[in-house]
């Protein structure tokens, strides 16, 4: 027979370096309004960029790019909260062109399977994983979207759509997105 009791298991008490992170985080959070997190490139794929605390200090959806070189994901992150943070709404499958001189945006929400790999630092900040999620996804200097026909070879694989099936789903590309 098992033993019972009433009594509530101790907190895990987080590792030295995830404490670091959280702390980190948190002071990014309290500075700058977020926190952007830039993981590099690698032999798996394409570097990325995250928010975190975008959803709990503003109630706004926590974003993710993927794809974009240098400091041009955190630049765009930036962007997004804080023009959300101020009231802007942005619509899934509409594309925007405001963000970066003559390049093209659009959003898609995240399938919730992509967080674990796409926001694992977010978990830190939502333990149950309950929070929303866009992907900006950056069209290239031509105009093109990875999903598009005439987008260049490997676009797509440099720069995943994280919905379910790979392709947007939140809108009909060419019908009432780009």
């Amino acid at each position: 027979m098992c033993a019972v009791t009433t009594r509530a298991p101790a907190p895990a008490v987080p590792a030295p370096e995830e404490q670091r992170l959280i702390e980190w985080i948190e002071t990014q959070a309290r500075e700058r309004g977020n926190a952007v997190i830039a993981v590099p490139d690698d032999e798996t794929g394409a570097g990325y960029s995250f928010t975190a605390c975008a959803w709990a200090l503003h109630g706004v959806p926590e974003a993710v790019v993927v794809g974009l070189p240098g400091d041009m994901g955190p630049t765009l992150l930036d962007a997004y909260v804080d023009r959300a943070a101020n009231g802007e709404i942005f619509e899934v499958g509409k594309s925007y062109g405001d963000f970066f001189e003559g390049g093209q945006v659009v959003f898609e929400r995240v399938a919730k399977g992509h967080y674990p790999e796409y926001f694992g630092s977010a978990f830190l900040v939502y333990p149950d994983g309950d929070f929303p999620a866009l992907q900006i996804l950056v069209a290239t200097v031509d105009g093109h979207f990875p999903w598009q026909a005439d987008a260049p070879g490997g676009f797509a694989d440099w720069q995943p759509v994280l919905t379910e099936s790979g392709r947007p789903e939140s809108w009909t590309p060419g019908v009432d997105g780009p």
